[in-house]
Formats: structure tokens, C-alpha cells, sequence
């Protein structure tokens, strides 16, 4: 099975997810057993799974063959290669292919002078505007080429100018751009491109992130703290003929190798192994040398020897085009494809899973105890019907008058129900003073005019610690309201089950764990690139506190929105099977008391009462039955496995 059969199962498993949850979403509508809040987050759900992505993040030094890789593994079916790919430096710029079918096949460049400005590539893609936009012929391979071409345009300008703009200019550095002759500095026209492009995988959800070099990738710094770190492969390219060089290893180290040692989802490719075919060498001893090349390279990279590639791109490319299954299986290329796609499926496929299982089991048992509360409550209607069969008015009184009474010790304990209303009213607020966003924006500002003010490096030192000692200690203060939150709404949970009846298990948990980790990762990316006495000593303040809040403060303030809208929907969804069934209890108690006063008046006969709740009780169970059905299919595609090993779908 090819790769791009491989992520076809896998769009397909993610397509039957997404029609299970609109069947979900649709009964619910039918049956009128939605509401706002569940429609909302099955439409959030089933638009996720739609609109879901499969980043995979390519990474060299220039001279690697990295361009002509994405050519064979993606491109060969076009008879040609689409990206540019010759000796030297043809990646200048970060460069996305996506497809958006929203837009026109094209080629969307965002010109280098944007970086005068503090904003972020993603700030930048929500104006159109501002991006030169190419149209890409994808009728012409020929023409799409020379389109294509415009992501390795180059500008010359002169030494301020390019470190105005970010650029590392004649410090011999291996981050270093050089001055020529003519006192000009030769810097990558464009900061990002992004090609939009109807190929099948990338319409399937695929994205390629195709990365420049060392001296391009330490510029921008979206790359090395959102792109790279998010990206669910990343493959990083070698050349057989060098090995490991230094700038391969600075690049591994400062931008791949991924935190903590982890490991899974990094790919090392070591190409061009076709220089190695000395025809004056036997067969055994070309393949023990590239052997031995890559155990070396395993080893400097600490490495496992089994994720280390040894490949021929160009060669691949070649035997792909002219159908040549030996030349395919010597340049080594399947044996890549399948590892990438047995680390990339499985991966992003337990993500999906994950994100979705939680939510969905949520408000699958928000509705089963709902249509259970309101089976229970008919039941013990028709239990009080039915024992009123050949009693007499006495009876029946005494009847009326226990309901009354049960009605009116469920609305006492309702006013313990607004009274935890107000408390969490109140902790939500306090939760958000101090994960809120209001609190960020003070202490940037704070920390702004401290780095500004600064008079010594220790100074600015200082300020960017304080920076991370304050959002931790927001997180931590954070952290502590969620579980007063947890422990008040478990109690009451638990209180109202067992004087009330109410079916409503444990509240949703929720954790700030991920954004603490990010929290460490940013502050171990400053204290290694910014905060540290190099840095303070080469940069001038006001250049050091610019770089900060440009690269790592938005990083921050994008981990705390995620956690504003994370601890948001979870708020919601404690407090929401309770207000349900709360609601769903009083209306119970309300049809019973009238059901039996209407008997006492004899405006209904005892026997069709029962009979019409007999109907009500048989279309309840009927509801039951099909939640469970529509409930049973989807776990059943949620825990289907796509298997590349075995070329099928499994269930776990």
C-alpha cells in the first residue's frame, strides 16, 4: 500500500468519524433532545474532523537534496519535479503546500520587509493584502515550474538593511549572512510562501512545511517555536557524501531534536546515497558502508540506527517516472514512505481520537441521563397511577399530597442549587483574573518598560525571568481554582444524586498541565537564545526586548488564549448536565402532581392516563435504544484502526 493509499484510509476513517457525529447531532435535532451547548460542540466536532490537518515539517541545510525528496515522495506523478531542485541553495524561504478550496491554484509570497513589523506570519495571513499572489497553471507542469521558482528569489541590500530586518550579517557565525564584494548582503526576497495546490493528498488535509537553512530558520522565529514543535513528522534531511557536518548538528539540536528526548515523529533521511554505487565495489560492500554511515549518524544524533534513512531522492524521483521497480527499491525510498507513514498515521490518528473520544462520551452521557431521568420520573408516574386502581378519593388526596411534599423539599434544595450557582459565579471569575488575558496584557506591559528601562543586562535578565515567574504563578493560581471548582461541583453532584435522584455521575476534570509544559518550553528556548550573557552582552536592549515579545511573549499569549477557551468550554460542561437535569426533575415533578390532580377531578379517566404514559414510557426505551445504536457506531469508528503494516482497517 503507497503512501498516499495509506492517508486515503486514514481521510476515510476520519470522514465515517465525522458522518457518525452528524447522525448524532441530526437525532438529537429530530428527537428535540438537543440543546445550544451540544449542538454547538457537535458542530465544533464534526467541523474539526473536517477542516483537520496532517503537518509534516521537512529540514535541511541547503545541498541536502531536501526539495528533491518532497519532489519523489510527493510529486513523481507529475512526470517532473515541481519544486525547484539543483546544487546550492534553492529553499530561501519557509514554504507551506497546502490546499485551500476556497482559493485558486497559486503561489502566495509574503515580501521579506514585513519582519520591520512586530507581527507574526500568522498575524499576517489573516491579510490577504499584504502577500503577492502568483497563479499556479496546474495544466502545465512547464508553467507551474516556473511559478514555482519564485520561492528561491533573492534581494540584495545593504548591511543595515539586512539586520534591520533580522539577519545575522558577517560575524563568521554558521547563522551568518556574508557581505559580498559590492558591501551587499544577499537575504531571501520572501519571509513565507504558500502554495496552494489540488494535489489528492493535500486535499486530503496533508500540509508540507518545506524549511530553508540554518541561517534562515534561526530568523524566524515562528518556526522554531510554533511550526516546527507542532509539526506531527518532521524529517530531517542529510547527505551521505558529508555526514553530519556542524551546521546539520546546530540545526538538529537547537531546532528538531524535540524536548525531553522525544523522539517519536522524527524521521532522519540520510540521501544522496547513490554517490556511494562505485561500480568497482561489490554489492556487499556499498551496502556496508552505507551501513556504517548510518550508524554513524545515528549515534552523533542519539539516535535509535533504525530511524535513520538511507535514501536516494534523485534516484527515486527517476524510477517513479519511468515505472523502473529496481531502481525504486535500490534508491531505498518505499522503505521511508512506509516508516513515514507507520510513525505519521497512527500518531495523528490517536490524536484525533483523543480530542474527539472526551467530548463525545461527555455528551453522549449528558443525553443517556437525560432520557433516563425522564424514563425514571414517567415510571414513577405510572407507579403512583397505578396504585391508585380502585382507591378511593382518601387515597388519592394522601397521593397528591406526598408528591406536593416531594416538590416542595426539591425547591428548599434548589436554593442550595442557586446558592452553588453564585459560588461558582464567583470562582469562574477568579479563575479568569488570573488566567485571563486582561492579566497577560498588564504584565507585558510591565515587563515592556522594565526591559526599556533597564540599565544593566541583569536588568533585562530579570525582567524575562519575572516575565515566566508571573504567567507560572498565574497558572498555578489557576490551577488552584479549578480544583475548588471540582471539588464544590463533585459534592453537589453527589448531594443532589442521592437526595434527588438525579443521575449525573462525576463532573468533566480538567488540567493546565499542557500549558505549564509549554510554559517550560518557551523559558528554556529564551534562556538559551535571549537570556543569555552573550546575548545580553552583543544586543542593545532595545533589539533583546523586541526579539522577546516578538517571538516567545506571543508564544505565551497564544498558550493562554488556548487555556481561556479550553477552561471555558469546561466550565460549560460541568455546569450544563446539571442546570439539565435540574430543569428536566422540576418539569417531572410538575406532570405528576398535575397528572394526579386531574385524576382527583375526574377530568381524565384513571386508565387513559396510564395508557397515554404507557405510549410516552414504550417511545423513551425506543430513544434509549437508538442512542445506544448511534452511540455503538461511533465508538466502533473511533476505535478503528488505519493500518499501513497490514493494508486494512482494524478495530482496537
Amino acid at each position: 500500500m503507497s503512501l498516499a493509499q495509506q492517508f486515503a484510509a486514514y481521510a476515510e476513517w476520519r470522514s465515517q468519524l465525522g458522518g457518525g457525529l452528524e447522525r448524532l447531532r441530526t437525532w438529537l435535532i429530530e428527537n428535540e433532545l438537543n440543546d445550544a451547548q451540544s449542538d454547538l460542540r457537535l458542530s465544533h466536532l464534526t467541523e474539526r474532523l473536517r477542516e483537520d490537518r496532517l503537518h509534516v515539517a521537512f529540514v535541511a541545510e541547503f545541498s541536502r537534496g531536501k526539495s528533491e525528496l518532497i519532489n519523489a515522495i510527493f510529486f513523481a506523478d507529475y512526470g517532473n519535479r515541481m519544486l525547484p531542485s539543483s546544487a546550492g541553495r534553492t529553499t530561501m524561504c519557509p514554504t507551506e503546500l497546502m490546499f485551500d478550496p476556497a482559493k485558486e491554484p497559486c503561489v502566495e509570497l509574503l515580501p521579506i520587509e514585513t519582519r520591520a513589523n512586530n507581527a507574526s506570519v500568522s498575524e499576517y495571513k489573516r491579510f490577504a493584502e499584504e502577500w503577492k499572489t502568483v497563479p499556479l497553471n496546474v495544466a502545465s507542469p512547464e508553467a507551474m515550474q516556473e511559478t514555482l521558482r519564485h520561492v528561491s528569489e533573492v534581494t540584495r541590500v545593504d548591511r543595515a538593511a539586512a539586520e534591520s530586518l533580522g539577519f545575522a550579517v558577517g560575524d563568521d557565525s554558521l547563522e551568518s549572512f556574508h557581505v559580498g564584494e559590492d558591501g551587499l548582503v544577499e537575504i531571501p526576497r520572501w519571509r513565507h510562501a504558500i502554495i496552494n495546490f489540488p494535489h489528492p493528498l493535500l486535499k486530503q488535509g496533508l500540509v508540507i512545511l518545506d524549511t530553508p537553512g540554518l541561517n534562515a530558520i534561526g530568523t524566524e522565529p515562528e518556526l522554531t517555536l510554533s511550526l516546527l514543535p507542532n509539526a506531527h513528522a518532521v524529517l530531517f534531511v542529510l547527505s551521505a557524501d558529508t555526514g553530519v557536518t556542524q551546521s546539520d548538528l546546530a540545526i538538529w539540536r537547537e531546532h528538531v531534536e524535540a524536548p525531553e528526548g522525544r523522539k517519536k515523529g522524527r524521521l532522519v533521511v540520510l540521501n544522496k546515497i547513490d554517490g556511494q554505487w562505485d561500480e568497482l565495489k561489490t554489492e556487499a560492500e556499498i551496502e556496508a558502508e552505507i551501513a556504517r554511515q548510518a550508524s554513524s549518524c545515528a549515534t552523533i544524533l542519539e539516535l535509535p540506527p533504525n530511524q535513520v534513512f538511507p535514501v536516494s531522492a534523485q534516484k527515486g524521483l527517476v524510477a517513479k517516472i519511468n515505472a523502473d521497480a529496481d531502481l525504486l527499491a535500490r534508491s531505498r525510498l518505499p522503505e521511508l514512505e512506509r516508516a513515514l507513514s507507520e510513525e505519521l498515521i497512527p500518531a495523528k490518528q490517536e490524536i484525533v481520537r483523543d480530542n474527539t473520544e472526551g467530548e463525545f462520551n461527555e455528551l453522549n452521557m449528558r443525553t443517556r441521563a437525560l432520557l433516563e431521568s425522564r424514563l425514571a420520573g414517567l415510571r414513577e408516574q405510572l407507579s403512583e397511577l397505578t396504585e391508585l386502581r380502585g382507591k378511593n378519593k382518601g387515597v388519592v388526596e394522601y397521593m397528591m399530597g406526598k408528591v406536593r411534599t416531594e416538590k416542595e423539599e426539591f425547591e428548599a434544595g434548589l436554593q442550595r442549587y442557586y446558592a452553588v450557582r453564585s459560588i461558582f459565579s464567583t470562582l469562574t471569575n477568579k479563575l479568569f483574573a488570573h488566567l485571563g488575558l486582561d492579566t497577560l496584557r498588564g504584565l507585558t506591559q510591565t515587563t515592556r518598560d522594565a526591559m526599556l528601562e533597564a540599565t544593566f543586562s541583569k536588568n533585562l535578565s530579570d525582567a524575562m525571568a519575572n516575565f515566566f515567574g508571573v504567567t507560572r504563578n498565574a497558572l498555578a493560581k489557576s490551577k488552584g481554582e479549578v480544583d475548588e471548582i471540582h471539588k464544590m461541583m463533585d459534592a453537589i453532584y453527589r448531594k443532589f444524586s442521592v437526595e434527588h435522584g438525579l443521575k449525573l455521575g462525576s463532573p468533566a476534570s480538567f488540567s493546565l498541565l499542557r500549558y505549564e509544559k509549554e510554559l517550560d518550553r518557551l523559558e528554556a528556548w529564551c534562556n538559551t537564545h535571549l537570556n543569555t550573557m552573550f546575548q545580553l552582552v552583543r544586543h542593545d536592549k532595545q533589539h533583546l526586548t523586541q526579539k522577546f515579545f516578538e517571538e516567545v511573549a506571543l508564544q505565551v499569549r497564544r498558550a493562554f488564549e488556548h487555556a481561556n477557551r479550553h477552561a471555558e468550554g469546561w466550565l460549560k460542561a460541568i455546569m450544563a448536565p446539571m442546570e439539565t437535569q435540574v430543569r428536566e426533575h422540576q418539569i417531572q415533578l410538575k406532570r405528576r402532581l398535575e397528572s394526579i390532580k386531574r385524576i382527583h377531578q375526574a377530568t381524565d379517566t384513571l386508565e387513559d392516563r396510564i395508557g397515554e404514559l404507557t405510549h410516552v414510557e414504550t417511545a423513551l426505551v425506543s430513544q434509549i435504544q437508538a442512542l445506544e445504536t448511534i452511540s455503538q457506531q461511533i465508538r466502533r469508528a473511533l476505535f478503528t484502526q488505519v493500518d499501513p503494516r497490514d493494508q486494512m482497517i482494524v478495530n482496537l
